[in-house]
């Protein structure tokens, strides 16, 4: 089901927040921030044609991409994120919405977005 206003979606603000990455971590950021970036529109994708295994997979992939490149820079720093992702993950394949939505606020955190997400209903 698309979302009536795309901005109000945390996929999305993430998407838009992950340029505070390059900005603090520099040029070498930037391949990494934007393969996340065309994972979380695939995701996006996925999750609008009903796909959410789909969705899921490319949500996955791109926290890996964004774990991979926080652990360059920082080791633990990078396998914080690996958790998070992982976290999210199974809690949105089980249905803990309520989890998953912790983990992206995280994620939301971790890119630079210092707001709050007021939709609660996901």
């Amino acid at each position: 089901m698309p979302l009536s206003n795309p901005a109000d979606d945390p996929f999305t603000k993430l998407a838009q927040n992950l340029g505070e990455l390059e900005i603090v971590i520099g040029e070498r950021a930037r391949p990494a921030i934007a393969g996340a970036r065309e994972g979380l529109r695939d995701a996006l994708a996925c999750r609008e044609r009903g796909d959410m295994a789909g969705s899921l997979g490319a949500i996955r992939l791109a926290m890996e991409r964004l774990a991979a490149l926080a652990a360059a820079v920082d080791p633990d720093e990078g396998a914080l994120m690996r958790i998070i992702a992982e976290r999210f993950a199974a809690a949105l394949g089980a249905g803990r919405k309520d989890e998953a939505k912790t983990s992206v606020d995280v994620m939301r955190r971790k890119a630079g977005d210092t707001g709050d997400d007021g939709d609660k209903d996901w």
